[in-house]
This record gives C-alpha cells, sequence and structure tokens, in this order.
C-alpha cells in the first residue's frame, strides 16, 4: 500500500493531529516517513539566492524535526528529514515527487472560507496541483 509518506509540519500544535494518525498507518505498512518543514521567511526565500547564513527561524525548524524525528525512531519508526525553503505548496509538491512519495499526509486548520481567502490554504494549493495521494486530518482548534 504506501512505502513512503512524506508528512509536512508546521512546528504548531496542528503536528501533533497528523502524527498521532500516522503512526498507526505506518504500523500497518511499513512505509517511511519523510518529515518536511519548509521555511518561508524572508532569509529563507532568499537564502540560496543572496548566499546568507541560516536564519534563527531556520535553526529552530532544524531542530523541531530532529526532535520529532528522535520520537519516533525510538517508537521504532524509519524516518528522515528535511528542511526546504520557499513556498510550501510548491516545496511539498517538489520534495514528495523527488522522494517518490506515495501519500503526503497534512493536518488541516480548519478555516472556513473567508478563512482561506485571507490566509490561504497549502492543502488547497496541494490538493489542486499534485496527483499524489493526500490525507488531511482536521488539527485542534484554535
Amino acid at each position: 500500500m504506501y512505502k513512503h509518506i512524506l508528512i509536512p509540519l508546521e512546528n504548531s500544535v496542528t503536528d501533533s493531529a497528523i502524527l498521532d494518525h500516522i503512526r498507526s498507518l505506518s504500523k500497518l505498512t511499513g512505509a517511511r516517513l519523510l518529515l518536511l518543514h519548509v521555511a518561508d521567511g524572508w532569509v529563507a526565500r532568499n537564502f540560496n539566492r543572496l548566499k546568507l547564513a541560516e536564519s534563527e527561524e531556520m535553526k529552530t525548524d532544524r531542530a523541531y524535526l530532529d526532535k520529532i524525528a528522535g520520537q519516533l525512531r525510538s517508537d521504532g519508526f524509519l524516518v528522515e528529514t528535511m528542511l526546504a525553503l520557499g513556498d510550501p505548496p510548491a516545496e511539498i509538491i517538489k520534495v514528495a515527487e523527488a522522494e517518490n512519495c506515495d501519500l503526503i499526509a497534512m493536518a488541516g486548520h480548519g478555516h472556513r472560507f473567508f478563512g482561506d481567502l485571507f490566509h490561504g490554504s497549502t492543502i488547497t494549493q496541494v490538493r489542486h496541483d499534485t496527483t499524489i495521494p493526500l490525507l488531511v486530518v482536521r488539527g485542534p482548534k484554535k
């Protein structure tokens, strides 16, 4: 069924919803997990072009990925991490395709129509622009 699952994380409480769900799915399928965070601050978006030093945001995001990966590894999961830079929807799709992931598993905020209009929706953009199956789990209410 699923062999390689991409899990985009935000470094927020919403992450726990998808991580709880994906633990069971990965146990059933034996899938490898790829934890991804897309840093999208000014430094991250201009990092390569301007040859900038890694920002505190990027260092914090990398530490967060390592922490979550360590927890999953201690429970017996096969886990890799990746910190991408730039536009989250585009980077999620790019990484999923490059790494041959067969499922993208994300947690949603549960915005309503106006929330999506004002904040955008990474999930909406990903689902429109990928052919890879997408699993969306609703995160905790804010």
